[in-house]
């Protein structure tokens, strides 16, 4: 008989409970929570075209990125970078830099 490589679990542990318990998959989650609120925040200064296209991409030391699916909502998006940033600094979200990257298909 062979031996199991890892024993039966007794009880089930939720996705959500694993993540909150690994400090990495933690800071992981917070760091995508505040990403999404970023983008919440900055929502209604869109044009409504553009609204739906943006995604809250990642936060990290060297800012925040917000991605595109073309080059065009990505152009459109650079020129309202200024005025984004300063909607989140007046709104106390310390961001100082945004990137705008086109996600590939």
């Amino acid at each position: 008989m062979a031996a199991t490589p890892y024993p039966p679990s007794r009880t089930a542990t939720s996705v959500m409970a694993a993540m909150e318990q690994s400090v990495s998959l933690s800071s992981l989650m917070q760091l995508s929570k505040q990403s999404q609120a970023y983008l919440t925040c900055i929502q209604s200064l869109l044009p409504p075209g553009l609204a739906g296209l943006v995604k809250a991409g990642p936060l990290d030391e060297q800012g925040w990125c917000l991605l595109v699916p073309h080059n065009a909502a990505g152009a459109k998006l650079r020129q309202l970078v200024p005025a984004l940033a300063a909607h989140l600094r007046a709104h106390r979200f310390p961001v100082e830099t945004i990137r705008v990257k086109v996600m590939s298909r």
